[in-house]
């Protein structure tokens, strides 16, 4: 009976950022499962500076990561993409069905927001339970107004070239009371500031950050469900009923 070996694993984070051919060089052909030392088909190649010979033991298993959203995958070496198993990490907002910020359930939050992500782009952009998991440990809104202003909002602009009616939709902004509207627009008067004779379009819109929204309730509970605005006129843009 042979004797069980402890296993390793070596993980490489954004495999598909690097350049291949130099992260494994004579490796490549040495990581197949057939070219493992103990194998029928074992491979082995000299080391530069030791002159020792090397070959990779079957019980070490290499783990790759990557994002799919990152279009550098589209350029994966094919003899890298031979080797490895690729297993998609979706989101699982069911990790955070449990937490609760102020009343507002972080997992219903994250998986409709998704749903709005997978409908106006793809659903390899959706985000990642990662960003909220600090919300299981502390589970306050000033924790989740850091991760919405200076995570989640920087990558919705990322994501949409900075269209931000795209990412008002996202966030269900224009279903809800200014107040509680994170992307807010901007009114100006273009003929007091360039004077008559500027020819200026005249839809032209100037998006502001609402910095109160992100520390009220509302705004989050808003993106689940929003109130009907008090006073504001109907939005000729809005892409479902209220």
């Amino acid at each position: 009976m042979l004797a069980r070996r402890e296993k390793f694993v070596l993980i490489i984070d954004e495999i598909n950022r690097g350049n291949v051919s130099r992260i494994f060089g004579e490796l490549i052909s040495l990581i197949e499962q057939s070219k493992r030392a103990e194998a029928e088909e074992a491979l082995s190649v000299v080391l530069p500076y030791s002159k020792e010979h090397f070959s990779v033991p079957g019980n070490v298993y290499l783990i790759g990561t990557m994002n799919t959203a990152d279009r550098s995958l589209s350029g994966l070496d094919i003899a890298l993409r031979r080797r490895f198993v690729f297993r998609e990490m979706p989101p699982r907002p069911e990790l955070l069905d449990h937490v609760t910020v102020a009343g507002i359930n972080v997992g219903d939050m994250l998986r409709t927001l998704n749903q709005r992500i997978e409908v106006l782009l793809d659903r390899d952009h959706c985000l990642g339970h990662a960003y909220f998991m600090p919300l299981i440990e502390a589970p306050e809104l000033g924790r989740l107004a850091l991760i919405v202003r200076t995570q989640i909002l920087p990558l919705l602009q990322e994501y949409f070239f900075d269209d931000w009616q795209r990412i008002q939709w996202v966030l269900n902004d224009h279903r809800k009371p200014a107040s509680d509207r994170f992307v807010t627009q901007a009114e100006h008067d273009l003929h007091t500031l360039f004077g008559e004779a500027a020819n200026l379009p005249s839809q032209r819109v100037i998006w502001r950050l609402n910095d109160g929204a992100f520390e009220r309730r509302e705004a989050y509970a808003g993106i689940l469900k929003a109130r009907p605005p008090l006073s504001d006129h109907s939005d000729p843009n809005e892409i479902g009923p209220a």
